[in-house]
């Protein structure tokens, strides 16, 4: 697989969905100073016939140097007492009742280079979380991949970008915990001018962002030129 780090530029984004107003904080001064990846090629290997044209994207990823490190949830302020974070417990299960998603996680981890594995490529029914950031639920912007086709046809995360606002996400938890989230924006961002400040930066309550490969399918670097994001808040939970 291929990583490219993008530049730190504005936004290339189309959103069929209103952006949030929600404050987003940047990650400890550590954490963002060691800068972000795209997965390419990853999320969205090419398809077995013809390149697809439709959009569904590659995932961005935390890059650290050195040890990985998670990210610590911001502290609690009287504004957060009612945001209904849960405690720290990994996620098993992920369903998206509009696009027919039902499938398990695996965890993600950065690899020797700093980089962000990405889910095996040979199960197109598997997520994959950052473990090293916010559990779903936690306070935070927990990150969650997967890939939107493989080179035997559709993936998991196939019809990640026709969610609209509104829409629920459904994570069962290890602590017996279901983390119901509502869906806030939908974005197609190009990889050259990727926002990773937007995407990954931390967040006073808890919140989820689920990437995937989109865009057009380029035949020359054998690649998806976009990814989609999916930002959702946590709406409520209740026991699985």
């Amino acid at each position: 697989m291929a990583f490219q780090r993008p530049p730190q530029t504005e936004r290339s984004g189309t959103g069929n969905a209103p952006r949030r107003g929600r404050l987003r904080l940047l990650w400890p001064a550590a954490a963002v100073g060691l800068g972000l990846v795209l997965i390419h090629q990853s999320l969205g290997t090419a398809p077995v016939t013809s390149p697809r044209q439709a959009g569904r994207p590659t995932a961005a990823a935390p890059r650290a140097t050195g040890t990985a490190r998670p990210v610590q949830p911001a502290p609690s302020t009287s504004a957060e007492a009612d945001d209904g974070a849960l405690p720290r417990s990994a996620p098993e299960r992920i369903s998206i009742p509009e696009i027919s998603v039902d499938a398990p996680f695996t965890k993600l981890s950065l690899d020797t280079t700093g980089h962000l594995s990405p889910p095996p490529a040979d199960d197109t029914n598997l997520v994959g979380w950052f473990q090293d950031g916010a559990s779903p639920g936690e306070r935070g912007a927990s990150i969650v991949a997967g890939h939107v086709d493989t080179t035997t046809g559709p993936a998991v995360f196939a019809g990640l970008e026709s969610l609209s606002t509104g829409d629920s996400v459904d994570i069962t938890r290890e602590d017996g915990i279901v983390a119901h989230f509502e869906v806030d924006a939908v974005d197609t961002f190009s990889k050259a001018k990727f926002p990773d400040d937007e995407v990954y930066a931390d967040t006073p309550t808890p919140e989820l962002r689920l990437i995937t490969c989109g865009g057009n399918f380029n035949r020359t670097s054998q690649d998806y030129e976009s990814n989609v994001v999916v930002f959702a808040h946590l709406d409520s939970s209740s026991p699985s």
